[in-house]
């Protein structure tokens, strides 16, 4: 009998954090940690998945209309989107869905949770799109984002499901870029600080959007793409606060995923410099509102501890950080465990896989 294994990767997002809401590129990174589903198949019509890592269950009748009855039910929406794409299981499935993604902490867990479904469903239906890196993100989009009217955009789905370095231009109808990767190791941090992404990205979103359009309105000539720096932050000191100092982060941070961009695409990258640039991206993320005083404290932990660089992780509000440490990532990870988190010494990891064994 035939048994799948499908695995996609959590990310990092190195720069443009709290940018591609702004229609504003972002630099990311899968990182070797997963969810994982096994998966048989039965002979009737239902999918039962089991999830031990957080001791739920959920069971889907196929002949039955696919219904939302709460939100983020990504097993339906996934089944849903691939419908729509004129895919049917032909049978129902055992499946097992286990991880080692911190959730809930800005590593897009969900989105590796969607990413993984989809690789499984498309190739229980044995579709050639299957092995599509771009397509599958797409889809993974539609099925988290689009199926429930959240806000947020495609760089977790692109990043779990190309794997590596990608540098994302999120305008629509967005498109990810591989980017040559000079790193070895980052050390990832849970705070162990639970976070609210919904309020966090909303507000922060909401700031941002009113502050460019007011931007817009004094300056109609006023370009977040196209804009230079000198008459950005011009135009944004002009600004009532706090509109005027979250315009001018958000300017800092679209510079700095700019430079990242040419540095990474070159030879040689500098790793010092682009530590720095991390260190200085984080401290424009608490300029927004979207950090605690628990990750600013460990982010000082980690870079006391020999960081090049580190950065709080995702939306903010809590959750994870990360640091470049090369050549000092044991001693970084024990530095941040000493503060009462949760360390881990993470490599840079391929997209989405699903394999069948016989």
């Amino acid at each position: 009998m035939a048994r799948w294994i499908s695995q996609a990767p959590g990310r990092i997002c190195l720069f443009g954090e709290h940018q591609d809401y702004l229609g504003l590129p972002v630099i990311a990174a899968a990182i070797d940690l997963h969810i994982r589903m096994e998966a048989s198949a039965r002979s009737d019509r239902r999918v039962f998945v089991t999830m031990p890592d957080i001791g739920e269950e959920e069971v889907i009748d196929l002949d039955q209309p696919i219904i939302y009855d709460r939100p983020r039910q990504y097993l339906r929406s996934g089944l849903k989107v691939i419908q729509d794409q004129g895919f049917v299981l032909p049978h129902g499935l055992n499946v097992t869905v286990r991880g080692d993604i911190p959730i809930n902490a800005g590593t897009s867990s969900s989105s590796a949770f969607v990413i993984a479904w989809l690789k499984l469903l498309l190739k229980v239906c044995q579709a050639p799109l299957c092995d599509d890196a771009e397509l599958v993100a797409r889809l993974g989009h539609r099925a988290e984002v689009v199926e429930f009217g959240e806000p947020g955009g495609m760089m977790d789905h692109f990043a779990s499901a190309y794997g590596g370095l990608i540098f994302v231009d999120t305008r629509p109808p967005f498109q990810a870029q591989r980017l040559p990767c000079p790193f070895e190791r980052f050390v990832l941090v849970d705070s162990l600080e639970r976070k609210q992404t919904l309020e966090v990205l909303r507000s922060a979103k909401e700031l941002a959007l009113a502050s460019f359009e007011e931007m817009k309105k004094r300056h109609p000539t006023f370009d977040v793409h196209k804009t230079l720096t000198e008459e950005a932050l011009a135009v944004a000191s002009q600004l009532p606060e706090p509109l005027s100092n979250k315009a001018e982060a958000q300017i800092r941070n679209r510079n700095l995923c700019r430079e990242a961009y040419h540095i990474l695409s070159g030879k040689n990258p500098d790793l010092k410099r682009i530590g720095r640039m991390l260190t200085e991206h984080h401290r424009w993320l608490t300029v927004l509102g979207v950090s605690t005083p628990r990750l600013n404290r460990l982010v000082e932990v980690c870079l006391a501890a020999g960081a090049l660089g580190a950065k709080l992780n995702g939306s903010g509000g809590g959750g994870c950080l990360f640091a470049l440490a090369p050549g000092r990532e044991e001693q970084v990870a024990a530095a941040a465990e000493r503060e009462g988190a949760r360390s881990y010494i993470v490599r840079i990891a391929s997209g989405a896989e699903v394999v069948v064994e016989d």
